[in-house]
């Protein structure tokens, strides 16, 4: 998701729709994962709600773009997929295709994965929370799993070593389990290697313990890796 403080409008918003496969594949989620109460923020156009409470999970997606009406925010990640396929198939030489196949591929789980949003979304609108880190409007201790993905490190270019902190501590303050943020490269591929261990040493400052894991997840090059926060 594209993160912008200061937006208020959905168009200011990429909502990107991603699988239940490739949440079990960035965050290395196990059956046993998936259960409880799961956060996921920013969930943007993820399927990862919809298809988590069908398994049987409670779980909620935070996004700032959920302020927006339901046929907006469907609109917008329907114009999302369209948008990142056609990036895909123009920079196929920048990724690994193992896990998708091919660009075709990719197309058709980015689809698949926002028809799943749309639909839950319709149905179930107490699901989908409008909320912007770094203030999340749940009580301390709210979730078993807390998951972020695309949106810490990705966007360090405008997303300051104060917000990274502060988002992690909002993040670790409503879980009562792991914290885990993928990937931990910026959107351009470039490894965040330093702000990843002025981060992890903020955290440490703030008795927050965290680890740097590996993930069966290399869709782009050099971001096979999670930040794991442990209560």
């Amino acid at each position: 998701m594209h993160y912008d403080p200061g937006a208020t409008q959905i168009g200011e918003y990429l909502v990107s729709a991603r699988s239940m496969a490739e949440y079990r594949a960035m965050f290395s989620l196990t059956d046993a994962d998936l259960r409880g109460r799961i956060l996921d923020c920013p969930g943007g156009g993820a399927a990862f709600t919809a298809t988590a409470c069908a398994g049987g999970a409670t779980a909620i997606a935070a996004d700032p773009a959920f302020a927006s009406p339901v046929a907006d925010i469907a609109a917008h990640v329907a114009a999302e997929v369209e948008r990142s396929t056609a990036w895909a198939q123009a920079n196929a030489h920048r990724y690994r295709w193992d896990f998708y196949g091919d660009v075709d591929g990719h197309g058709r789980v980015r689809g698949e994965a926002a028809r799943l949003f749309t639909a839950d979304l319709h149905a179930h609108p107490e699901r989908y929370v409008a909320a912007s880190l770094p203030d999340l409007p749940f009580a301390d201790d709210s979730f078993d799993l807390v998951l972020s993905s695309h949106l810490l490190f990705t966007y360090s270019d405008r997303l300051d070593r104060a917000f990274h902190r502060a988002a992690l501590l909002e993040l670790a303050r409503v879980s009562r389990g792991q914290v885990r943020a993928f990937p931990l490269v910026s959107q351009i591929g470039r490894p965040e290697t330093e702000l990843v261990e002025q981060v992890m040493a903020d955290l440490a400052a703030a008795d927050v313990r965290a680890s740097i894991r590996a993930v069966d997840y290399d869709f782009e090059p050099g971001a096979g890796s999670m930040l794991v926060l442990d209560p």
